[in-house]
């Protein structure tokens, strides 16, 4: 069953066991709330009479939105105003429509695994031959790490001029 209630100016279809965001309204988390304006109500195709119709919710937490930047601007006359803004939420957890609560969520259970899968069973099997490319394509090893100790600069005869006054070229001179 299904129902679209409003509530904070908005209009939200709900469901029993649906969770949703609305604007604050008064309580803490754990309390239970009537929200009483039901616009419409159904189930499937059909639509329900919403007379004396309310929506019980449970109010899981009060929040804050995102943080908006309002930032105001006036060419030329040297005006800026930057504020910033959270909106306040509630998260409300529908718990029935009218009489109908809502249904808890059964948990899946694990499938056993199959008995004829095991490694005995597995190594009997006949393996046959797969190409490369059907398995995952390997990894390149890592780049080694460059040494702690600096390279020296390569030295090549006849690269520097004359007018530089470094020790290599004053030591050539001198031999």
């Amino acid at each position: 069953m299904f129902a679209v209630v409003r509530t904070g100016g908005k209009q939200y279809r709900v469901a029993a066991g649906d969770k949703i965001v609305v604007e604050k309204l008064a309580g803490e988390a754990g309390q239970t709330i009537q929200l009483g304006d039901v616009l419409l109500a159904g189930e499937g195709s059909e639509l329900r009479s919403t007379d004396g119709l309310t929506v019980s919710a449970e109010i899981i937490a009060q929040a804050k939105g995102e943080k908006v930047i309002v930032f105001k601007k006036r060419r030329r006359h040297n005006y800026r105003r930057k504020n910033g803004h959270r909106q306040q939420h509630t998260i409300l957890r529908i718990t029935a429509i009218g009489d109908q609560p809502a249904e808890k969520p059964k948990k899946a259970a694990k499938a056993p695994k199959p008995a004829d899968e095991t490694p005995v069973a597995a190594a009997e099997q006949p393996q046959a031959d797969t190409a490369p490319a059907a398995e995952a394509p390997a990894k390149k090893p890592r780049a080694k790490k460059a040494d702690a100790k600096p390279q020296a600069p390569l030295k090549v005869e006849g690269a520097e001029s004359e007018m530089t006054d470094s020790p290599v070229s004053a030591k050539n001179d001198s031999e």
